[in-house]
């Protein structure tokens, strides 16, 4: 690589993101508008922290769709969905390690803490588990109000059955006051539609008019089928065997083709023929003219795009692989996405990391890894006596920002030495190294009376954005940290040791 390249694909900028805020929310008027001033709009993805859409989509702002909302904040009236069933088996959401039961409570103070208005709260699929009614007690406790929404026999087939008194009537109707009702929800299969459904349901019975749609990012439909963005959301959604694929009914109503996913073209016979069993004839000729999605027409550089797009495929990639090493994923889910990398013409190659990491494990006998910089250079550590290969990745990289050089220590002996021993003599810790979130506070103890440590520091936000590979899968610690200061990680899928259990 070139020095220089590496910057400009790096920090080059391929989405407009004013332009998406702008055109999404002027889109979610006219749909209010041609339903006569309500909507209830299903939200699917991440309502914020998007990185997956700022990954492939440079210049996309993790929290755009919340700010999008922000635009409409006096109109919006939002409605948690989240499944009991969920509830009942303790689900935990993989990114932040908590039960979807307290990833509702987490959703409420963030949207509040925005000033936007949170009504209510749905329990999907109730059946008065003990688990769900202990839940229920405790939000209503906190002056939250919740409803229930019971399973239906025949559930998505029976429209007989499911738009009737005995199905979508049984439910508890939503009382709800504004004009768009956002229905999100902690995670996948929460029962966003069949909420958003239950409630055209009840509102057509009292004589209201209200409509429904979907806000959804990926696939774009707009962008061909194999284009790397959309090959990128079948790289997310490896493990649910969702399938990017042409909209048979846009391509018959309209003659365009136009990019949806299986799931939602399986269900659109059976949410047309509910339309029209609720409101007398259905709204939409397609699943694509359910989506609220502008975010196609908003990208400025596709190179740029694609380039990002095809980076984030091999991290999906890597990241399967780590997980069946640890047991969380299966063959199959690896299985596809050697697919979709082949669709998308990708390989170790195109990241830089991954031969300089595995060069230098070999080269040192141990675990090491590499960073691509954002100038284009590419950086490396190994595994010492004190330092772990990320914790030495992570100092030479700041160092390699500050314009430091190889021959200046940012952390004396004098500092690492007694936090090692602390580490084993009074902590029972068995490896002395020191994880990167440690090294860190050792740092800022250095830079009290260090200028370089200080200039070292300074770098921190620099590394947002960078791409670094490691010969062996890094401990929780060692992520976590790297996560929080926005570093794309990729791990070969082999454990540093031969043990069997791996705190």
């Amino acid at each position: 690589m070139k020095k220089g390249e590496g910057k400009n694909r790096m920090r080059a900028i391929g989405f407009d993101n004013q332009k998406y805020l702008e055109t999404q929310s002027e889109q979610i008027r006219r749909r209010i508008d041609q339903f006569g001033g309500k909507l209830y709009l299903e939200f699917g993805g991440k309502i914020f922290d998007d990185y997956h859409a700022s990954r492939v989509l440079p210049g996309f702002e993790p929290d755009s769709k919340m700010r999008m909302l922000l635009k409409l904040k006096e109109d919006v009236e939002i409605v948690v969905a989240v499944c009991a069933a969920d509830i009942e088996k303790n689900k935990v959401r993989g990114d932040l390690g908590i039960t979807y039961d307290e990833d509702v409570l987490r959703l409420i103070d963030i949207f509040r803490g925005l000033g936007l208005y949170v009504g209510s709260v749905v329990l999907t699929r109730y059946a008065a588990q003990p688990a769900v009614d202990a839940f229920l007690q405790r939000l209503e406790s906190l002056g939250i109000r919740c409803y229930r929404h019971y399973p239906i026999a025949g559930y998505p087939s029976d429209i007989q059955h499911i738009v009737s008194d005995e199905g979508l009537g049984k439910n508890d109707y939503i009382e709800t006051s504004r004009s768009l009702v956002v229905v999100t929800a902690p995670g996948p299969g929460s029962g966003k539609m069949a909420t958003s459904l239950s409630q055209l349901y009840h509102e057509y019975k009292r004589g209201i008019q209200a409509g429904y749609a979907k806000f959804e990012t990926f696939p774009v439909w707009n962008l061909p089928l194999k284009h790397p963005v959309n090959l990128a959301y079948e790289a997310a959604t490896a493990d649910l065997n969702d399938v990017n694929m042409i909209d048979p009914f846009h391509l018959e109503a309209y003659g365009t083709t136009a990019v949806n996913y299986n799931r939602d073209v399986e269900i659109f016979p059976v949410l047309s023929a509910i339309f029209e069993k609720i409101q007398g004839n259905s709204p939409y000729k397609s699943p694509t003219d359910m989506g609220v999605n502008m975010a196609g027409n908003c990208i400025v550089d596709d190179e740029v795009c694609r380039a990002a797009s095809r980076m984030e495929i091999l991290r999906r990639y890597y990241t399967a692989c780590a997980e069946q090493a640890q047991g969380k994923c299966g063959e199959e889910v690896v299985r596809k996405l050697e697919l979709v990398m082949k669709q998308a013409d990708v390989g170790p190659e195109i990241c830089p990391a991954v031969a300089a990491a595995l060069d230098k494990a070999e080269a040192t006998g141990g675990p090491a890894g590499a960073m691509v910089l954002p100038d284009g250079r590419v950086v490396t550590g190994k595994t010492s006596s004190t330092l772990g290969a990320a914790s030495a990745l992570l100092l030479n990289a700041l160092k390699a920002l500050g314009g430091i050089g190889d021959r200046y220590e940012l952390i004396t002996g004098q500092v690492l030495e007694p936090v090692c021993r602390l580490k084993t003599e009074y902590l029972g810790h068995r490896n002395p190294r020191l994880h990167a979130d440690e090294v860190l506070m050792a740092l800022t103890i250095s830079a009290l009376t260090n200028p370089l440590a200080e200039l070292a520091q300074r770098q921190l936000p620099e590394l947002r954005g960078c791409d670094a590979h490691f010969s062996v899968l890094l401990s929780a610690a060692d992520m976590k940290l790297y996560q929080q200061l926005g570093v794309n990680v990729s791990c070969e899928p082999r454990y540093e040791t031969k043990k069997l259990y791996h705190k």
